[in-house]
């Protein structure tokens, strides 16, 4: 049997020779310095179309590690990708959960105004970081929301997020696949989108486990549904979605909602409460380290959204 990456972590995790874990790690370590700062950074070519590691990843390693030396090449481009992405234009591939540091993210997206904002982050100070941004949104007519936490600037740029670690001088760009670091950024980017779409949903961390989403479905239009199956001729909106896709979208969600509760009012309303973690749901039988991700999120967003603006908003 071959070597395999399973065999190398089992060995790291269970070796009891320390010089024997640090001469492997730091064989490590000499192949990926030599990929990032010699191999990939003299073939400039292959650098800016095939890079050695896949989307950069060596390189947003370095940038979440704080390690001081990067290949200054790599990270030009992976800035000017996201810049083209950013402005529509050809991109080599998607900048999905590209890493970049505070500076050369304003540089990119708010270029004008990039030293101020900088400068105004090291010093913390807030109300002419939101006079720029606002007036952005208001004089200029950028299509872009933004809420800020303790420890994040969370930006949407059209359908994109963009995630300012403000304590770690780094920006992720265009989250996607990466998960979820801490309760605070996941209810933070609810926030946001509640703030958006559906400012009537309630939202808050219980028991500093979850971040609970809490919605309803109206009496009015739970009493409009058909008691009886409906052919689609004679189907109402309602009938369709709570007969055919309701249950769909509950089984769908069950897999990135640690609970689901649904109970009744005494409106006779129907109570719908999202439960979510920083793990997906482990009751299914998942690997308890598969984190909830950015683009797993979307989906819990949009059926809120759909709950909201075809069955809640219409009937207030």
């Amino acid at each position: 049997m071959p070597l395999k990456p399973d065999h190398i972590i089992d060995y790291i995790d269970n070796i009891s020779i320390e010089k024997n874990r640090s001469e492997l790690l730091n064989l490590l370590i000499k192949r990926i310095d030599q990929l990032c700062f010699e191999s990939c950074q003299i073939d400039r070519v292959a650098c800016t179309l095939t890079p050695s590691c896949s989307r950069r990843f060596l390189l947003n390693m370095r940038i979440v590690s704080h390690v001081e030396e990067i290949p200054e090449f790599c990270y030009g481009l992976q800035k000017n990708i996201v810049m083209r992405d950013f402005r529509n234009k050809t991109v080599v591939y998607r900048p999905h959960d590209a890493y970049l540091y505070i500076q050369d993210f304003f540089d990119v997206f708010f270029h004008g105004d990039y030293r101020k904002l900088t400068r105004f982050i090291e010093r913390e100070q807030w109300d002419r970081i939101y006079k720029i941004l606002d007036d952005r949104i208001l004089y200029q007519n950028e299509n872009f929301e933004y809420i800020h936490s303790d420890d994040y600037l969370i930006i949407k740029y059209d359908e994109r997020l963009h995630i300012v670690f403000l304590k770690e001088n780094y920006v992720l760009c265009n989250a996607n696949r990466e998960g979820f670091e801490s309760l605070e950024l996941l209810k933070g980017i609810c926030e946001l989108f509640v703030k958006i779409y559906f400012p009537d949903v309630h939202l808050k961390i219980k028991k500093n486990k979850y971040v609970t989403i809490k919605t309803l479905v109206p009496q009015d239009v739970l009493s409009n549904i058909s008691p009886d199956f409906c052919t689609e001729e004679e189907a109402s909106k309602s009938d369709l979605y709570f007969w055919n896709s309701f249950h769909e979208d509950l089984e769908a969600l069950s897999q990135f909602c640690t609970k689901i509760r649904m109970s009744f009012d005494r409106n006779n309303n129907l109570n719908i409460k999202l439960y979510l973690g920083l793990t997906l749901n482990e009751s299914l039988g998942g690997n308890k380290t598969n984190q909830l991700r950015f683009r797993d999120l979307r989906w819990v967003l949009n059926f809120i959204y759909r709950i909201y603006n075809d069955f809640y908003i219409l009937w207030l």
